[in-house]
């Protein structure tokens, strides 16, 4: 079965793997979900991640989630822009998520970056997911 959305399998594994209460979890890599990554990292709702080398030139990407007080620090994640529906805005049209409590990630013409950063940067670009 091939897979048609690699980015909703990895905000669903994430979203599964806390509500089990898993420490880690791992999925295939690829530039993409390691961006989306990164941007998690550094929003602080993720606590790390590795990207590990596997037979045949393939990777694997193993995340290590974050709790707070034995609750996930990921309230929601949501897959906001689709391969079917495509989802962009301007940099003075993108969403604040739960009034700034909460972050977009955004594809822009210089890499994915957070909603803030995108403001900043005066970029628009696709919306990527939302997470709150």
């Amino acid at each position: 079965m091939s897979m048609q959305d690699p980015i909703a399998d990895l905000l669903s594994c994430l979203r599964n793997a806390q509500t089990a209460g898993l420490k880690t979890v791992s999925v295939p890599a690829s530039q993409m979900k390691i961006n989306i990554l990164q941007v998690l990292c550094q929003e602080g709702y993720i606590a790390n991640f590795i990207v590990e080398s596997l037979p045949r030139n393939k990777k694997s990407v193993t995340v290590t989630l974050k709790y707070y007080q034995n609750r996930p620090v990921i309230e929601k994640i949501q897959r906001v822009s689709r391969p079917s529906k495509r989802v962009y805005r301007s940099c003075t049209k993108l969403p604040r998520v739960r009034g700034g409590l909460g972050v977009a990630v955004i594809s822009t013409s210089r890499g994915l970056m957070s909603d803030n950063a995108a403001r900043l940067a005066r970029v628009g670009g696709e919306i990527v997911c939302i997470v709150e």
